[in-house]
């Protein structure tokens, strides 16, 4: 198919197939992606590129100076042409999210040509949703979660291993693990206002399907976006030593239920320093799982915390 149509296409065999795209999730949408254009090749620039083209998309690197002002990217239609804009130099993972991210958005108008009565998603939900679909085809569930637990729940590792920011590792597998077990994930950097301060700058968290391996009513137990590292905290002794720690129990209410496990590790610079500290959290029961991470980094022990990360 040549020019536009290709993507249309795909985009009305998915409501064929599965009527309504408002009752597909991105996950879904992303696996027929995959499917279709990827099959077992590698997500890299050059692939998608050439899946871009095939959408009847052309890739664009735009200069810094020339890229609007905080936006890694964008999208367009010129002469009937869809193009696709990244900023050049940018980080290689940061290229792959913003051309997966803006066909994702381009795809919400042939949703609604494809299916009249689904109403395309607003600005805000449309740039959610394709930052779900970007994640998705990059790091594919069957092949991500398998490598989550064989690596310990181990962030900086599986960063490395797919070539993609800690950050989106760590969302990735809020998303993906979303009813198999309790577990919380942080990323804390330095405060730009002020470096010696360190706050949230990303977390998710999931809960078992299994009421019973859960931990409720402890919402403000855990950080949120923003929240500066705690005194005393597996964070702050990692940003003071600058080696992982492990807390093999960390007691949260007053009954014996075995609390948490958790883990951090830095993210170092070029220079060796801290640049982003990564805490996880796992039910105590699940300290198991941890073993695999555990092993690797040779985190200094800490015995137990009470009552905080």
């Amino acid at each position: 198919m040549q020019g536009l149509s290709d993507l249309r296409h795909f985009c009305q065999c998915l409501v064929r197939e599965f009527g309504s795209p408002g009752a597909l999730t991105e996950e879904q949408k992303a696996e027929e992606f995959y499917r279709l254009y990827l099959d077992k090749l590698p997500p890299t620039i050059k692939t998608l590129q050439v899946v871009a083209e095939a959408c009847g998309i052309k890739v664009n690197a735009l200069p810094r100076e020339t890229m609007p002002q905080n936006l890694r990217g964008y999208h367009d239609v010129y002469e009937n042409r869809r193009n696709i804009y990244y900023k050049k130099g940018d980080a290689v993972s940061g290229i792959e999210n913003t051309i997966l991210h803006e066909i994702r958005e381009m795809m919400e108008a042939f949703f609604a040509e494809a299916y009249p009565t689904y109403e395309p998603l607003r600005t805000i939900a449309r740039h959610t949703a394709a930052n779900r679909f970007a994640s998705a085809v990059l790091l594919p569930k069957r092949e991500f979660v398998t490598r989550v637990y064989d690596s310990g729940f181990d962030v900086p590792a599986l960063a490395k291993v797919y070539s993609k920011s800690a950050s989106q590792v760590l969302l990735r597998m809020g998303e993906v693990l979303q009813g198999q077990l309790f577990f919380f994930g942080a990323l804390y950097e330095p405060d730009g206002q002020s470096p010696t301060t360190w706050r949230v700058s990303y977390w998710t968290g999931t809960r078992n399907d299994d009421a019973d391996e859960n931990i409720y009513g402890l919402d403000d137990f855990f950080p949120r976006k923003g929240r500066e590292a705690t005194p005393a905290s597996l964070v702050e002794m990692t940003i003071q030593k600058g080696r992982p720690h492990y807390c093999r129990c960390i007691n949260v209410t007053s009954d014996d239920d075995g609390g948490l496990t958790a883990i951090t590790q830095p993210v170092v610079n070029s220079g060796g320093t801290p640049a982003r500290v990564v805490l996880v959290a796992l039910l105590g029961s699940s300290a198991h799982l941890l073993s695999p991470q555990v092993k690797r980094t040779k985190p200094i022990i800490v015995e137990s915390l009470d009552r905080h990360l």
